[in-house]
């Protein structure tokens, strides 16, 4: 057996049995352990790969809204409760307009901040994009700086470790501890994100859509210090419109 088959082969096995921990389809795992063999992709082969097909379902929003492509900033608004991610954008004025709305396909944990590694939760709080995968094990990804200055800060304070981290928004449909939207969402958001540079782009991930409602009554135990990040949250989605999802 020739040594790059063999390698998938075992490969594939390991993964099989992360499938079944992580209740992922078998023939999923394989595949990806096929993605993994191929030789790395730059940032730049990626765009030349997906960027026509990912402009040409942007642009009609940025024609809707009249806003030029790449815009001057964009908002990533990721609501949990709602399932959804929301993607705001402004031109030369200040002002953001919604674009689009992707499903969250895939998301674990409850309602409430990420607190550790292995807690299988999404971070809720006010974030950026720090780095863009080409290579993703979910097609493409984008990378948020979790655990950000507040998240150090409060677990410091509370003698807390191990925060965790690799926090990505990505393409496939399954996910622990970060957003899953599809592969065409994320090849959307990768063009999006690199034509736009990454330092224009900032992240709100909020439990709910507080533009519109509160935290349910049944929640579980808050930590002490959500108050102060829910009115973080509070205030940079009251600088966004309340969104209609699409």
């Amino acid at each position: 057996m020739a040594l790059p088959k063999l390698k998938h082969v075992v490969l594939c096995a390991v993964l099989v049995v992360a499938a079944v921990a992580l209740q992922v389809p078998l023939q999923r795992a394989c595949a990806l352990t096929q993605n993994r063999l191929r030789a790395p992709a730059s940032v730049a082969e990626r765009i030349k790969q997906y960027g026509v097909a990912a402009r040409a379902r942007l642009m009609p929003g940025f024609v809707r809204i009249g806003v030029a492509y790449p815009p001057r900033a964009v908002v990533l608004v990721g609501l949990k409760a709602e399932r959804r991610v929301e993607v705001w954008v402004s031109g030369a004025g200040a002002q953001f307009q919604r674009l689009t709305n992707y499903p969250i396909r895939a998301a674990s944990g409850v309602l409430g901040p990420k607190l550790r590694e292995g807690d299988r939760q999404v971070p809720e709080g006010l974030y950026r994009i720090e780095s863009l995968n080409p290579n993703s094990l979910y097609h493409l990804s984008l990378r948020v700086n979790y655990p950000n200055d507040f998240d150090r800060q409060q677990a410091a304070a509370e003698g807390r470790t191990r925060l965790g981290g690799d926090i990505m928004i990505h393409g496939s449909d399954v996910s622990i501890g970060c957003l899953a939207l599809g592969d065409a969402a994320a090849e959307d958001l990768f063009v999006l994100a690199a034509e736009t540079g990454l330092r224009n782009i900032s992240v709100i991930l909020a439990p709910v859509d507080f533009r519109v409602r509160e935290l349910p009554p049944d929640i579980k135990t808050l930590p002490a210090w959500s108050p102060e990040l829910y009115a973080a949250i509070r205030k940079a989605l009251a600088r966004l419109p309340t969104a209609t999802p699409q």
